[in-house]
């Protein structure tokens, strides 16, 4: 089990480096047509030569383009064309913040929503804790969450 939980941490912590430059860096912003209609047009290629590059028809071009303007372009699509555009697709997802907080993140939730039903059992009973209590209590909690089976985080919605 320790096993497990150690090769989570080092596989986030290896990804989060990885992924850093793409998070740090302002992301490139795919443009309003596509990036194969703008590679293309950067290229001074029009629609048919890109065809002939492909080996389809030119109306299949347009609807490359438009696919990929709209979102529903296939990966195995785009790299053809990027192929046929001497360029590599480059695919990553990119978390919005560290991997390692996505997971503290979600250790504080579950947390917090223990401590809500406790803490208001215990208030019930006039036994409140203050502030101190309820703040080492959730750090408690999240410990034992980050220490334990990294699947138990994603259990509940």
């Amino acid at each position: 089990m320790a096993d497990r939980n150690l090769s989570s941490a080092l596989a986030r912590k290896h990804l989060d480096k990885r992924l850093a430059p793409l998070r740090s860096s302002s992301v490139v912003q795919r443009p309003d047509k596509g990036w194969v209609r703008a590679i293309r047009d950067a290229l001074g290629m029009n629609a048919r030569q890109l065809a002939a590059r492909l080996n389809v028809s030119q109306p299949t071009i347009t609807n490359i383009e438009k696919n990929e303007a709209n979102d529903t372009i296939t990966l195995k699509r785009l790299r053809e064309a990027a192929a046929a555009l001497d360029c590599t697709l480059v695919y990553a997802l990119v978390p919005n913040t560290s991997l390692q907080k996505i997971v503290e993140d979600r250790a504080r939730h579950i947390a917090d929503a223990q401590l809500a039903r406790t803490h208001h059992t215990m208030s019930l009973e006039d036994q409140e804790l203050d502030d101190a209590d309820l703040h080492a209590e959730r750090q408690r909690l999240m410990r034992g969450l980050l220490d334990g089976p990294p699947r138990r985080l994603w259990e509940t919605p």
